[in-house]
């Protein structure tokens, strides 16, 4: 089986897999965005946590990073 078949069989798996993700990372990069308190680090470093590591990276802000006064 080469990849594109692979592909084509995963895809109604994957679609609503990649929506969640951009949904998450959006919804990170505005709350990043919108919002001066973190716990610790820096407006840029939490920019560049959620979008280079893509599916983590906005739990680990949510988690780790948000301000509790928000």
């Amino acid at each position: 089986m080469n990849g594109i078949s692979f592909l084509m069989d995963h895809l109604p798996l994957l679609i609503p897999l990649i929506i969640l993700q951009f949904t998450l990372m959006i919804t990170a990069l505005v709350h990043v965005i919108k919002h001066p308190n973190y716990r610790f680090g820096t407006k840029g470093m939490w920019i560049f946590i959620v979008v280079i590591l893509q599916l983590i990276g906005p739990v680990f802000y949510f988690v780790f990073g948000k301000g509790d006064n928000e």
